[in-house]
């Protein structure tokens, strides 16, 4: 269609979707527009540099992340059928669990893994048969930190959803995806979404770009989904491919058309909020499946999803009808292109224009109470201060690193960070491809900074040794 009711046309979308792509540098770019009842979606760029084949709206991308929301929907439709229940402990589904702390295992309850309070650190790295099972990824859970007693704070777990995945596979006797096509993926219609590569590869797919070695250029990135061993075990939390066409389908789906598959009621619980989330760019709370966050006025859930090479970003304003998806296939710029797309469809559309918060002049005495190292499982995150101003560097382990035989995102270097306010403890990145991010740091009984949260993700300080 060439415009909606509200005048967004193809045209205007395509030239500013072509624009942007090309500011960040990024091969292929699929964004997708539902605005009243109407749709409207461009694409630019190819699928692959070294085998290009021009995107369009049904062009497959990895969502990464944002499977989750897919999953927490397939886990709300057991519950409005009565067979699974929120505040249910996981070890009623999930009898096997065992954990480091198992007062722990014992009280984690289904919506602890749906919000993100479970406790788990990030996720598992591991390899062997066992990772490519669900069954076997929860095996290995006794070897994941707990970072937070359950239910007392939100940190961003892969891990959780992964478990929350065994539990769809135990309640319906099904592998996940299979049990996710049948309670999910078929009924609401989206044709053109998979978890099997098998049904990927026979299909126009984009592709993952990283830069290479000096960061001049960009290459394919491999492998394609995913630089984490075992991809089934972590189907649940960021296993899915998708295209815009069915994410708009999908969008549609969430504002209450799903008639038949999921109650409007049990959707309208996914986007109250749980739990608070506090100095975070992702969102100011979350309900079950989607961070919740407030543009300008306009409530907005959403979710995104970083793979290797490719970024996803779905948001949508529920009260105006409204739903913005974009999809890249290039690192570290895909996440500035998506964030542009969002920004300037909510305020094309809505007139919701998002500002960015600016830090305060460069303290040295919190510099240094702030600088040094934080980690979670599989990444650290370096706080710098050079006596004028704070760096944060965040990248992938090095013995992670070193241990894998593919490729990996290339780590953010140093960007500059600054605190929001004289006294508080909230900063914002305000370079590189971490751009706008905003965090918190965390300090102890005694005041002592004793871990960070990026991105959602809670980093513990990490012992100084010499």
């Amino acid at each position: 269609m060439s415009d909606n009711g509200n005048g967004m046309r193809r045209d205007e979308l395509a030239a500013f979707v072509e624009a942007t792509a090309e500011e960040f540098g990024i091969p292929g770019v699929a964004v997708g527009v539902l605005w009243d009842g109407q749709e409207v979606s461009a694409a630019y760029g190819v699928t692959n540099l070294e085998h290009p084949q021009p995107v369009d709206e049904n062009t497959l991308f990895h969502l990464a992340s944002v499977t989750k929301v897919f999953t927490a929907t397939a886990l709300m439709r057991l519950v409005a059928e009565g067979r699974v229940e929120l505040a249910a402990p996981v070890r009623r589904y999930v009898p096997e669990l065992r954990l480091a702390d198992g007062a722990a295992a014992e009280r984690i309850t289904v919506l602890n893994l749906l919000n993100h309070t479970a406790g788990l650190d990030w996720n598992l790295v591991f390899s062997g048969d066992e990772a490519d099972t669900l069954a076997g990824f929860v095996a290995h859970l006794l070897e994941l930190p707990l970072i937070a007693p359950p239910g007392s704070r939100a940190s961003y777990s892969q891990a959780g959803y992964n478990l929350a995945g065994r539990i769809i596979e135990t309640v319906t006797g099904l592998p996940f995806e299979k049990a996710m096509d049948r309670l999910l993926l078929e009924p609401a219609g989206l044709t053109n979404t998979f978890f099997d590569l098998d049904e990927v590869m026979v299909r126009r797919f984009a592709v993952g770009h990283t830069p290479d070695d000096r960061r001049e250029e960009l290459r394919p990135a491999r492998p394609w989904a995913s630089w984490r061993a075992g991809a089934r075990g972590n189907h649940p939390g960021g296993g899915i491919a998708s295209c815009v066409s069915d994410l708009l389908r999908w969008s549609r789906f969430q504002l209450g058309t799903g008639e038949g598959v999921l109650p409007a009621e049990a959707l309208r619980r996914m986007t109250e909020r749980t739990v608070e989330l506090p100095a975070s760019t992702l969102g100011d709370g979350l309900g079950i499946g989607w961070f919740l966050r407030e543009v300008d006025g306009v409530r907005t859930i959403g979710q995104g999803g970083s793979g290797n090479g490719q970024f996803a970003e779905l948001l949508i304003a529920p009260e105006q009808r409204f739903a913005v998806v974009s999809l890249a296939n290039a690192g570290p710029h895909g996440h500035l292109f998506n964030q542009a797309v969002v920004r300037w469809a909510l305020e094309r559309c809505l007139g919701a224009v998002e500002q960015d918060p600016e830090p305060v002049a460069y303290d040295g005495a919190r510099a240094r109470e702030v600088e040094g190292r934080y980690a979670n499982d599989a990444m650290n995150l370096d706080i710098a201060d050079d006596g004028s101003r704070l760096t944060l560097t965040v990248g992938i382990k090095p013995e992670i690193r070193g241990a894998s035989d593919v490729d990996m995102p290339a780590d953010h270097p140093p960007a500059a960070i600054g605190f929001l306010s004289a006294t508080g403890d909230e900063y914002v990145i305000t370079e590189g491809g971490l751009k706008a991010q905003r965090g918190l740091f965390h300090r102890d009984a005694r005041g002592a900074v004793v871990g960070v949260d990026l991105a959602g993700r809670l980093f513990g300080r990490a012992a100084v040794t010499s």
